[in-house]
């Protein structure tokens, strides 16, 4: 692959927002809502081919879209910022509030584990570490080599959930590997001869997720979607556990770049909502999490089967796009990416400046 390009100086303004980029937001969130919905109904064929379809790629295709656009990350000033106001302050906001809502219906955790993130805030922790790993990704010879190792060999040892280190290591390679894409990649991607056999790829994975549906939940637990468990939890040696994972980093990459191949390139109505993904990641789990344990909707839909399967998926994209919404974004930005300049320096006053 190319080399990176050029890392920002601290004095770079903000680059202009690509309308593919948010584009392929928009769509890879339908994907995380829609998986999040059909969670609880994964004892059904139905949903559980859809679940296992979206989870062979839309993480690492989230990933992979997180790694190009923080590949000019080197620290400065303005960078901080914004990783302190929107990261480190969502996930401190989104794990004490979801650990307080579940001990509050299921009496756990007992005590707040800040450090040990339990559901979405998963992501923030991952993309942390990630962009603050970035300089270290610019500088190693063989990049993406190193990271395919650190992702197969982190399933060989114990990784304590310690910000979610786990997941992070695993989904690490799509992270670098989109450090190493451009713009003109993912317009390579977007010609006749790619999107035909890439729409028919996805398709009839899609299928085949469904008619393989009962086989996957008997051969292989929905865990090693999840990129966090060892090997041998999952049931498996340390050679199968390796020639599975490596399987599935083939499996996702390929899905992935099928997926990037058929976004629209062009800005749209889809343009504007996948620049306010931000909001419908960090809410929309309290709306499942609130219907769940108040009404426990999902155990009450699981009789009625394929049809309850396609009222999730629906209700699923209504809920992802009213949370894209510039109401949603006007309403939590203030909580979700303060300006906390009360809490730093003048860069101009920084000793680094002077």
């Amino acid at each position: 692959m190319s080399r990176l390009e050029p890392p920002l100086t601290s004095a770079a303004a903000p680059r202009e927002r690509v309308a593919y980029l948010d584009n392929a937001r928009y769509w890879v969130m339908l994907l995380v809502v829609i998986g999040h919905s059909l969670t609880e109904l994964v004892v059904m064929d139905s949903a559980r081919g859809i679940y296992t379809w979206i989870y062979l790629f839309h993480m690492p295709f989230f990933v992979l879209i997180s790694g190009y656009t923080a590949r000019n990350f080197v620290g400065n000033s303005r960078q901080i910022r914004r990783l302190v106001s929107t990261l480190i302050v969502p996930y401190l906001i989104v794990e004490t509030s979801l650990q307080l809502i579940t001990r509050h219906y299921d009496g756990e955790p007992v005590h707040l584990m800040l450090l040990s993130p339990q559901w979405l805030g998963w992501f923030l922790a991952a993309l942390l570490i990630w962009r603050l790993s970035t300089p270290i990704w610019r500088n190693l010879k063989y990049p993406i080599t190193v990271s395919i190792l650190v992702s197969l060999t982190a399933g060989l040892i114990e990784i304590p959930n310690v910000l979610a280190l786990p997941k992070v290591l695993g989904l690490l390679p799509f992270y670098v590997i989109g450090m190493h894409f451009s713009l003109d990649k993912f317009r390579r991607l977007g010609t006749t001869r790619i999107q035909v056999p890439a729409a028919l790829l996805l398709v009839g994975t899609f299928i085949a997720c469904q008619f393989w549906a009962a086989d996957w939940a008997e051969r292989w637990p929905r865990n090693w979607l999840l990129w966090k468990s060892r090997y041998d939890e999952l049931g498996v040696g340390w050679s199968e556990g390796l020639l599975i994972r490596s399987a599935l980093l083939l499996i996702a990459f390929v899905l992935t770049l099928a997926a990037l191949s058929l976004i629209p390139r062009a800005k749209s109505w889809t343009t504007a909502l996948g620049g306010r993904t931000f909001y419908c990641y960090l809410l929309h789990g309290y709306v499942i999490i609130f219907l769940d344990r108040q009404f426990g909707l999902w155990e009450k839909l699981e009789p009625y089967g394929a049809v309850a399967v396609a009222g999730c998926v629906v209700s699923a994209i209504v809920l992802a796009n009213l949370l894209m919404t510039k109401p949603v974004a006007t309403l939590f930005r203030p909580v979700f990416e303060p300006e906390l300049n009360w809490l730093f320096r003048n860069p101009k006053s920084s000793p680094t400046n002077k």
